[in-house]
């Protein structure tokens, strides 16, 4: 999965879980996240492990724009779905990794806003119940945050080949 850092790309290994199994990142041995720079260094870690690689798609996610919107919540800045794909990557990556704080935990406002994303419409204040209240939107940038420092702590002690 490609993601955006900044300038450069990361490639990051995503499984799906199976029945109630979570969604993860693979880490290593260690519990720290696999990032890859380039595609060959991935391919020859695949290779050294006896992985086969399959490509299933790529997605991509600029979590700059998230850490915009988190720092400055201006609402041209970003759309309701790079959110959502943010804030379910980010609960991914807490998950997944066995070293570093979790997210915090959500309550009931979080899935009041969570319910909301989907529509599309939770950061258009002239939507009426539709859009995010601002305790909603102030719980969503906290979590956000919370996963975002996760993510940098994550990627700077990651084992990024």
């Amino acid at each position: 999965m490609p993601n955006r850092d900044g300038e450069r790309d990361l490639t990051l290994f995503w499984r799906s879980g199976e029945g109630e199994a979570p969604d993860q990142l693979i880490v290593d041995d260690l519990g720290r996240l696999l990032a890859f720079h380039d595609r060959k260094t991935l391919r020859e870690y695949c290779d050294r492990g006896g992985w086969e690689l399959v490509w299933d798609g790529e997605a991509a996610l600029d979590l700059d724009v998230v850490r915009q919107w988190v720092e400055h919540p201006d609402h041209d800045l970003v759309t309701a779905g790079v959110l959502l794909e943010a804030w379910n990557f980010l609960e991914d990556l807490s998950l997944s990794l066995k070293t570093g704080p979790s997210l915090p935990s959500q309550g009931p406002i979080h899935d009041s806003a969570y319910e909301k994303i989907f529509g599309g419409e939770a950061l258009e204040p002239t939507t009426g119940k539709e859009a995010w209240t601002d305790e909603e939107t102030a719980a969503v940038r906290e979590l956000l945050r919370a996963g975002l420092e996760l993510w940098d702590q994550a990627v700077h002690g990651s084992g990024t080949g």
